[in-house]
């Protein structure tokens, strides 16, 4: 067995709109059916007791089959909600594609090559040890370490089930919500809208107790202290007990609570200096709180323990200890619910003052204290006493949250009692938290877990908003680029900030910000991500749905201009115009709900589509009386159609018409494959719901030159003879570009030509044997990069397409695009016409504006 390519699917892709792993992976003819490898299924069911049975006859599971079984097995042991996968025979026999679902994709890609190393050593191929739950065990630990902690992912869970998109910007917990202008940050708990001067003033606790002070609310008097013997003279003016902690610090650490003598103070003021300056201040006597406040409103509040153990008589305290912290709740850091309590000096010391010492045995029920301050990060566990919160108790937090200026904000409590107002128990406000955990709310120790998360949300985004700006998503075989584009300037007029991929480069608000085939997941997730995109149209091409998936979740308008047999097929195993359809509809398939996915009526495979829509559909077609347009307008359904020289586009009784006069790409509705494509970005502006007044202006406005649309059907004058640059480059772009050139005059017709070494032969020689029937004469160049071909093997191909050439009568081939454009000039008359199709599309078209322009 052996696995040749691993790609991760990070978005919606041809098997699934789960994340995935998808490998390919050639098996030997005994590899095909485990029942050639006899004993392998009982020795890797000993190995690994927990795979779930085959699902289907035993002769029909190949090694791929366990491998993606084995894989998704190891994930879901290792904790990942994970439940898809899929092993699909490729047209090379033995040759497999092995897809198995990901939460966190380096887990993924760990769990799919332990599955195959266990294999191996199953088989007897690999000879070293293979110890599937220590396996397991990095995978979890794996997972653990990568995925979002508990707070960052309550809100992102918050979020996903409001139906707001996200994406994790770092390894860490920066995180953007929402799409474009609409977007919001988080980090942790903390949010873009917070300043970093409220930040600065929180993490500066003597600044903050000034400020609460000022504004009323009850806090410990202190001050910082720059030496021991300092901090015992401060601990002499407050009276003991006192507190010593960092000026800056957070998370408890370096907090050191109710101390008593000068040696415990001179230990917590050691501690407190190794994260910043210290500070005392006096002790309050009674439980901590923790309120959580967000905006304006208390959401949540617990009472936070510190870290103990309770006495059995038989263990000792470090024992005991440990048997806590065995705990699968328990972990470091924060990625767990709980965290692992910790002897260490503050704990030698706090044990000290209770008479014990880890190798003390307690007594049976006694409670033994490990640490006075009880943060979660430190070992301690929470009470949600939301419910029980004063409301004066519950002012005071908020009034804190916004002196300091905090839109999430943890405020530290210190009070015997939460049922009564701070004031009438002598109880403060000790801290108050820009970044506070949320753990502790959402899995309290004891009590009711709150919806934090939700609050938090709510507070980005308020209910109904979603944070999405409109996105539209367009493939097809031709005519997507000229659609997407058109659609984007549609946008552009009814006053939207678009960003736009393609197969030209990426556009933000008529800016280029990138070049180069720009058609991908990945320039789409770029224009998500900036700030300054009110609207977004995608080009969505083949490769880049294979490579990885969609950039988004789903759009709301979907187009597909049309399926064709000449688009890559023969590559990456998409054999059959069928296969390119089920692979192109994987946006129809991500359609939102209440969206449209807009499709060409006339064209099969995209009418089938319809059936796998997930909005509603949008059915266009130049023939008004087509019957699946018919059918669909019948229906009720929204239509678009040319009828006596105008588009027209119907829904029930509703008709709006725009005179094919109006668009220019269409030459007054004489170019068919350009009345097809406003036909589709009329639709597609529909979809999105703008104005048909934006529309309108839109179709008016729109051109096709070298600027608007470069290599898509660009007219010149070259000293009275028509020049179209075009960057078609299959058999149905040439039938399309010979129906539109028969439209227009022209004594004398050339077509200029290369092909794409990344097609199939047959592709190849059909766009000459169409050419061959319109054009007088030929010129034939090799492209700049022959895609795997060998030097003159496409030029062969092409030519072989015109040997059976019923108009021309000459052919020629030049070396080099440039120098085969300059031949063709040389020879235009006036009222001759050129079709020159491009390959270098940007320096082709230079070219040929520096070359008309010198010749006017």
């Amino acid at each position: 067995m052996d696995i040749s390519r691993i790609r991760a699917l990070r978005g919606p892709n041809l098997w699934t709109r789960q994340t995935a792993i998808e490998a390919i992976v050639h098996c030997e003819p005994a590899e095909r059916s485990i029942v050639n490898l006899p004993g392998f299924e009982a020795e890797l069911r000993a190995r690994f007791p927990q795979l779930e049975p085959w699902r289907r006859p035993q002769e029909d599971v190949s090694l791929a089959h366990v491998l993606k079984l084995v894989a998704l097995a190891l994930q879901a042991q290792a904790g990942c909600p994970v439940s898809f996968s899929r092993c699909t025979e490729t047209v090379e026999q033995g040759t497999y594609q092995v897809v198995v679902e990901y939460t966190e994709e380096q887990v993924g890609r760990d769990a799919l090559k332990a599955a195959e190393r266990l294999i191996a050593v199953v088989r007897g191929i690999d000879k070293d040890p293979f110890d599937v739950d220590a396996v397991i065990a990095a995978l979890r630990e794996l997972d653990e370490d990568v995925r979002l902690g508990p707070s960052t992912g309550s809100i992102v869970n918050a979020a996903v089930a409001r139906g707001i998109p996200y994406r994790r910007l770092t390894q860490g917990s920066l995180v953007q919500f929402g799409w474009g202008a609409r977007q919001r940050r988080i980090w942790a708990a903390e949010v873009d809208g917070t300043s970093a001067v409220s930040e600065s003033i929180a993490q500066d606790k003597d600044l903050t107790k000034t400020l609460l002070r000022a504004a009323g609310v009850p806090v410990p008097w202190g001050r910082p202290v720059s030496s021991a013997e300092d901090a015992w003279a401060a601990a002499m003016e407050l009276g003991l007990p006192v507190v010593v902690k960092p000026l800056d610090g957070n998370q408890g650490k370096g907090v050191t609570v109710n101390i008593v003598d000068r040696e415990h103070l001179e230990l917590g003021y050691r501690v407190a200096a190794e994260y910043g300056q210290p500070m005392v201040e006096k002790f309050l006597p009674g439980s901590d709180f923790r309120m959580l406040v967000v905006g304006d409103r208390l959401v949540a509040a617990a009472r936070r323990d510190p870290p103990q153990v309770i006495g059995d008589g038989e263990h000792t305290v470090r024992q005991l200890v440990d048997i806590v912290n065995a705990d699968p709740l328990r972990g470091e850091g924060h990625a767990t619910r709980l965290t692992k309590m910790r002897i260490d000096d503050i704990a030698m010391a706090r044990l000290k003052v209770q008479g014990h010492t880890p190798d003390t045995v307690p007594a049976k029920g006694e409670r033994v204290i490990l640490r006075n301050n009880a943060n979660l990060s430190t070992g301690g566990t929470a009470t949600d006493v939301t419910d029980d919160v004063h409301p004066e108790v519950a002012a005071r937090a908020v009034m804190a949250a916004r002196m300091i200026g905090l839109d999430v904000c943890g405020v530290d409590v210190v009070c015997e009692s939460v049922l009564r107002p701070l004031e009438e128990q002598s109880g403060g406000i000790v801290e108050v938290n820009a970044a506070p955990g949320l753990r502790m709310h959402i899995f309290p120790s004891f009590g009711k877990g709150r919806a934090v998360g939700e609050a938090i949300i709510d507070h980005l985004y308020p209910p109904g908003d979603d944070g999405r700006i409109p996105v539209v998503a367009v493939t097809g075989t031709n005519g997507k680029t000229t659609t997407a584009r058109l659609i984007a300037h549609i946008m552009a007029c009814s006053g939207l900030r678009v960003g736009m991929t393609n197969t030209d480069g990426v556009h933000v608000n008529g800016r280029q910000t990138d070049s180069g085939d720009c058609s991908g997941p990945k320039s789409a997730r770029n224009v998500l991500l900036h700030p300054d995109v009110d609207a977004a149209v995608f080009e969505t091409a083949r490769g880049g749905i294979l490579r990885e998936g969609l950039g988004f979740d789903r759009c709301q308008v979907a187009v597909v201009t049309n399926i064709g047999a000449g688009d890559h097929l023969g590559l990456n195993y998409i054999t059959t115009v069928e296969d390119l359809a089920v692979l192109k509809r994987v946006i129809i398939q991500n359609v939102a709900p209440q969206g449209y996915g807009v499709l060409n009526a006339t064209d099969p495979h995209c009418v089938r589509m319809a059936e796998v829509c997930t909005g509603k559909v949008i059915m266009f077609a130049r023939d008004g009386q087509h019957p699946v347009l018919a059918t669909h307008r019948a229906q009720g359904h929204r239509t678009v159609w040319v009828e006596d020289g105008q588009i027209v586009a119907a829904e029930g009784d509703a008709r709006v018409t725009v005179p094919l006069k109006d668009v220019p790409i269409t030459r007054d509705g004489t170019i068919g494959f350009q009345v097809e494509n406003a036909m589709a970005a009329l639709a597609g502006a529909w979809g999105v719901g703008l104005s048909w007044d934006a529309i309108r202006q839109g179709l008016a406005s729109f051109r096709s030159d070298a600027g608007s649309v470069p290599g898509r059907f660009n007219l010149m004058d070259y000293r009275g003879a028509t020049v179209i640059a075009d960057y078609g480059h299959n058999p149905d772009a040439m039938r399309a570009l010979v129906a539109a050139v028969q439209t227009m005059p022209g004594q004398r017709r050339s077509v200029v030509i290369s092909g794409a070494g990344d097609r199939r032969d047959e592709d190849i020689r059909e766009q000459t044997q169409i050419l061959g029937q319109a054009f007088d004469d030929v010129i034939l160049y090799e492209d700049a990069c022959q895609r795997g071909r060998a030097s003159g093997e496409v030029v062969g191909l092409l030519r072989q397409g015109l040997e059976g050439a019923t108009r021309t009568r000459h052919v020629e081939t030049i070396q080099g695009e440039f120098l085969a454009i300059d031949t063709a000039l040389s020879r235009l008359q006036p009222g001759d016409l050129c079709l020159v199709l491009v390959d270098q599309v940007q320096e082709a078209l230079d070219h040929l504006k520096a070359r008309c322009q010198s010749a006017a």
